[in-house]
């Protein structure tokens, strides 16, 4: 009997990103060997630790969400054991309602995409026969246009200048030491 699990998994921040996908890569060839399905994989990525594992303070988070075996959960986890550059690892069972409540609203979505893609068909289908139907705007814009004269000035109206901007007035500038009279300047004034 296969169940939906989740596997999530902290791997020292100093791995690379090949070691990384060994070890993602060796997950995978485990579960598919089993009949298992690999239904999404998260990479968090680099993150603060909540308290020093092996005297690291951070990790690289990654959870993936599986459906498999109860046998393949077992040797899931001895092969996270064994490995050194995992930190800490945790496998959990799924709640089953929340499982079906994601698929009904991954299905509803899917079904959403599709009713806008074939909207969107059928209006741009719609559009087309309506540019077939109709003639071409040019050719009836200059049959029926002449060359264009000038309006007619109405001379009871008279035309107000528009206020020209007023010249903004100049900043004055700050006094310097050199600008200002000297005390003896002023008592001899």
């Amino acid at each position: 009997m296969r169940r939906d699990y989740e596997l999530g998994f902290i791997l020292n921040p100093e791995v690379s990103e090949e070691q990384t996908s060994a070890i993602l890569t060796r997950i995978e060839q485990i579960v598919t060997s089993q009949e298992g399905e690999i239904v999404r994989v998260n990479q968090w990525g680099r993150r603060r630790l909540a308290y020093p594992i092996e005297r690291q303070r951070e990790g690289f988070y990654v959870f993936i969400d599986m459906i498999l075996s109860p046998e393949t959960v077992l040797e899931l986890e001895r092969t996270l054991k064994v490995s050194e550059e995992v930190l800490r690892h945790m496998m959990k069972r799924r709640d089953p309602k929340a499982i079906q409540k994601e698929r009904e609203d991954a299905i509803a979505a899917e079904a959403a995409r599709a009713e806008a893609a074939a909207k969107a068909e059928a209006d741009a289908a719609q559009a087309a026969q309506n540019a077939q139907a109709a003639p071409p705007a040019e050719e009836t814009a200059t049959a029926e246009t002449t060359p264009e004269q000038p309006a007619p000035v109405n001379e009871s109206t008279e035309a107000v200048p528009a206020e020209a901007p007023t010249p903004a007035a100049p900043e004055s500038e700050p006094a310097t030491a050199t600008d200002q009279p000297s005390a003896e300047e002023t008592v001899e004034a």
